[in-house]
């Protein structure tokens, strides 16, 4: 098993306002592994995707608190979870495909997809009336001190 490095955790209402909070917060706390730009870039969109998820369609009318918790691993690699206790996904599989939307919704149906291309590993699990949790997995480069 590949030691923890360093882990936070938090959670704040689904307020549409959150996004750039969320993005915002799992992005320091990556700072200590010194990222590329594009490497921070990408976990900061899928984070994004994620949580626009759990508010948009995991709290839909209401409002819920929306959970995140990140580590990173001696290897370098981050994991994040995003969790939301809100009405679920019923198809996993029919709700990753591209530009698949639900109840009628004119929303392009992206995000899981966005996740997939910035990440190395999206897992979700989802259970109708209890929520999700997305897991986004990804492996930055190690970079040497004198750069």
């Amino acid at each position: 098993m590949i030691r923890t490095v360093n882990k936070m955790e938090l959670s704040f209402p689904s307020h549409s306002v959150n996004e750039s909070f969320a993005r915002g917060a799992v992005s320091a706390f990556i700072l200590a592994l010194d990222p590329l730009v594009t490497e921070m870039n990408d976990l900061k969109t899928a984070v994004s995707e994620a949580v626009t998820n759990a508010i948009v369609h995991g709290y839909r009318d209401t409002i819920g608190t929306v959970y995140i918790s990140a580590k990173i691993l001696a290897d370098d690699r981050v994991i994040v979870k995003i969790r939301d206790r809100g009405c679920g996904i019923p198809d996993i599989e029919k709700a990753m495909e591209p530009l698949y939307t639900t109840g009628g919704e004119e929303r392009a149906g992206l995000g899981f997809a966005v996740m997939q291309s910035f990440c190395d590993r999206v897992r979700v699990a989802s259970a109708p009336g209890r929520g999700t949790t997305v897991t986004l997995t990804k492996q930055f480069t190690r970079r040497n001190d004198g750069e």
